[in-house]
């Protein structure tokens, strides 16, 4: 009888330590998670400064605006062309200038040749041609590359700065559709401001 009796004791505190356990492991875990999560979001808001939107439209939109749904190849473009607006030495604006233009010449897609349904030799995010000077097929379709051309060819227009960005991207790319490039304006605005910081 006395053994029974201890075995019982000896197996509830077992199951109360079991139970005890269960209980306090998900709990200090989901806690400890949960804090890590908060502090990472704090810290990595508190470093991400905001855009001055000002700066990316200083002139307002010109005319109805299009938008296109991004895939992460387009959105991988963004990034290349912030980068390499950075490393020209150029501000957001140049930056929303130069994705207004991709957007219009790619919709922000990396082009090889086209075909029969190539403008002659245009490749590229931002459509240049080897036979126009702006450099190799394997330069012009790299983002890098074909961004600091563009941006290039944008620091050469006197007073970029000041004109609307339909009129600052035509200078640079003489297309035979001068004022499609507003439309894109209030699009790659929004994407310097979400990703210029990150």
């Amino acid at each position: 009888m006395k053994t029974t009796i201890l075995r019982k004791s000896v197996l509830g505190i077992a199951g109360l330590a079991v139970a005890g356990g269960l209980a306090a492991g998900p709990l200090n875990h989901g806690t400890a998670e949960s804090t890590a999560t908060d502090h990472t979001v704090a810290v990595v808001q508190a470093d991400k400064p905001a855009v001055d939107k000002a700066k990316l439209i200083p002139h307002g939109v010109q005319g109805e605006q299009s938008r296109i749904d991004l895939n992460d190849e387009q959105t991988g473009n963004v990034k290349a062309i912030i980068a390499a607006t950075k490393k020209a030495g150029m501000d957001e604006r140049a930056a929303v200038v130069s994705i207004a233009t991709s957007l219009q010449e790619s919709k922000l897609e990396n082009l090889g040749h086209l075909g029969d349904r190539n403008d002659h030799d245009s490749q590229g995010l931002f459509q240049q041609r080897p036979s126009s000077g702006w450099g190799t097929v394997e330069q012009i379709t790299d983002p890098e590359y074909a961004t600091l051309a563009f941006l290039k060819g944008l620091k050469q227009v006197d007073g970029w700065q000041d004109m609307p960005l339909t009129k600052a991207a035509q200078t640079v790319q003489v297309s035979a559709y001068p004022d499609h490039y507003a439309q894109w304006e209030q699009q790659a605005a929004d994407l310097v401001a979400q990703h210029w910081n990150s």
